[in-house]
């Protein structure tokens, strides 16, 4: 395979831990990152999200000061060509029309009146079922704690991987209302430990990677399980191709240890490539990939804060 180092950063920018990468119908590359070139009012470990035309050229930076941009995750095109932003610090998900507008937001930073929410937990409230919070996995779904990913299914409902502390996949409706939600931590089928990344196929099944629990669960838009791969270690990343030539489609998973695995739909490991290490075409904590293609990935690397493009060649 041929891997190169991407992109070319805006002067007095870098690209920090590499947390989100995706790319739009125009091959423009966005990277979401956990950076200090934030400035004072947003930390130090503030996420920023960039865009690159297709010849790698900086464009244009999405959300500066964005209330929801506290410690990026990961970011993903929906099939409208909007761009959604999972902010783990934040406990938010941002949606951002094709000219960058804020157009959704699910889930709520941590506030300083979440003391009164506590206290009406606690048993002063007429419908516990209308109460969210943050960090407890109750309620309707309206918030999250530390979120990590976001797909859809082939009607445009929204599925949020909901995330560190909650260990469950929520479901919304295309227009944001919750639906409902499946799992807790725990190794039993239906939970999760850590469920750090989600991407779907084009019948609409939902793929899970369960990084703790070193699987992948696999789910239809109800959220009934089809299916459970124990065949990689531990998935921090996941993404499926767009179909082939063939029609066919194939699941890509990292893992903390450099390697990429690919499945077929149906759970077949068909091979892996990669190794832990520094140089180009070696990987280190890959956090999240898009695949362009079968024989085509970006991936964005937390430890070596770089994004990479590899293309395969595939035997004759």
């Amino acid at each position: 395979y041929k891997a190169e180092s991407l992109p070319l950063m805006p002067t007095g920018h870098t690209i920090g831990e590499t947390e989100g990468v995706a790319l739009d119908s125009r091959k423009h590359l966005f990277v979401f990152t956990r950076s200090g070139n934030a400035g004072p009012a947003r930390g130090a470990q503030a996420s920023e999200l960039f865009e690159f035309d297709a010849l790698n050229n900086f464009v244009k930076e999405w959300g500066p000061n964005s209330y929801g941009f506290s410690f990026a995750h990961a970011i993903r095109f929906d099939s409208e060509g909007n761009l959604w932003a999972v902010d783990e610090g934040a406990n938010m998900v941002t949606k951002f029309n094709k000219k960058g507008l804020v157009t959704m937001v699910l889930g709520r930073k941590d506030e300083a009146i979440d003391y009164l929410e506590k206290y009406l937990e606690e048993g002063h409230h007429n419908d516990p079922a209308d109460v969210t919070r943050v960090g407890a996995g109750a309620g309707r779904g309206g918030s999250f704690a530390r979120p990590t990913d976001i797909t859809w299914d082939t009607k445009g409902n929204i599925f949020v991987a909901d995330g560190y502390d909650n260990s469950r996949v929520v479901k919304f409706t295309k227009d944001g209302d919750f639906v409902k939600s499946i799992g807790s931590r725990g190794t039993a089928p239906d939970q999760f430990n850590t469920p750090h990344a989600i991407t779907y196929d084009n019948k609409g099944l939902i793929y899970v990677g369960d990084r703790g629990n070193n699987r992948i669960q696999v789910y239809d838009g109800d959220l009934n399980r089809k299916a459970i791969f124990s065949n990689v270690r531990a998935p921090w990343a996941v993404c499926v191709t767009p179909p082939n030539a063939k029609g066919e489609q194939f699941l890509y998973s990292a893992d903390a240890g450099g390697k990429i695995y690919k499945l077929s739909l149906d759970g077949k490991l068909l091979g892996w490539f990669g190794q832990m290490g520094k140089k180009v075409g070696d990987f280190y904590w890959v956090h999240q990939m898009h695949c362009v293609s079968e024989n085509e990935i970006i991936t964005g690397e937390a430890q070596n804060w770089r994004v990479q493009r590899i293309v395969m060649k595939p035997a004759k």
